[in-house]
């Protein structure tokens, strides 16, 4: 089965990142989801897997009816939530998926502690026919 796995922040948490993280904790954090990725690899698991820019890069597109779209550039201010990353994943059971889950959510932070993320669990879905 093939799921979605999203990883959020919120913007005060994305922002002060560079700031309250030092380099070496930063370091370890990014090589912790590169051996996860290379681990999901080898076992066929990972489908893909894909770090997001902030809300500094991000935009929005709305289709209107007169044909004229709003588009917005961030960076939004009133943006509470953040999404960060994500997983997509084939696994063969919902203890498997939940080991990953749980690897990703104890993710190290600063001075290697876990930082006990989130992370939204989406099964792919069926088209209607």
């Amino acid at each position: 089965m093939k799921y979605m796995l999203l990883m959020h922040s919120n913007k005060q948490g994305w922002d002060d990142m560079p700031k309250t993280w030092s380099q070496d904790d930063l370091k370890v954090m990014v090589e912790y989801m590169h051996e996860l990725n290379r681990e999901l690899q080898a076992a066929g698991e990972l489908v893909e897997a894909r770090g997001l820019e902030g809300p500094d890069k991000m935009r929005t597109y709305q289709a209107q009816p007169d044909g004229e779209p709003i588009i917005t550039d961030g960076p939004f201010s009133e943006t509470k939530e953040v999404l960060a990353g994500y997983w997509v994943v084939d696994v063969a059971t919902d203890e498997r998926l939940l080991e990953i889950v749980d690897r990703i959510s104890v993710c190290p932070g600063p001075g290697g502690l876990p930082v006990y993320q989130a992370v939204e669990i989406h099964p792919e879905g069926v088209a209607p026919a």
